[in-house]
């Protein structure tokens, strides 16, 4: 398995591509992340172009089964936060079939 990036390598990476120093880039993506969270909170979904959109989507009660004893229970509905690839970026990461 490769090595995932860390977030120290990212702000590198961020900094030396923009030319600034490595505070303002982790300032950067710190700023980033909380307007991100702030506006799907308030709107219900973030757009980050290039890369695709957080949506906070509402999900409906239902049945489910406890897998240990197979009882069956009710599931409450809740909201969750889900990120939608843009198609540029699921193209560029896993290339169409050619038919």
């Amino acid at each position: 398995m490769a090595d995932r990036m860390t977030q120290t390598q990212l702000v590198k990476e961020i900094a030396a591509g923009t030319g600034v120093a490595n505070k303002v880039a982790k300032t950067f993506i710190e700023t980033y992340a909380a307007v991100a969270v702030r506006e799907t909170k308030k709107n219900g979904m973030f757009v980050m172009p290039g890369l695709g959109r957080l949506v906070r989507v509402e999900r409906k009660a239902r049945m489910g089964r406890n897998p240990a004893t197979g009882e069956k229970i009710k599931i409450a509905a809740k909201k969750v936060v889900k990120f939608r690839v843009a198609k540029v970026v699921k193209d560029a990461v896993v290339p169409p079939k050619k038919k």
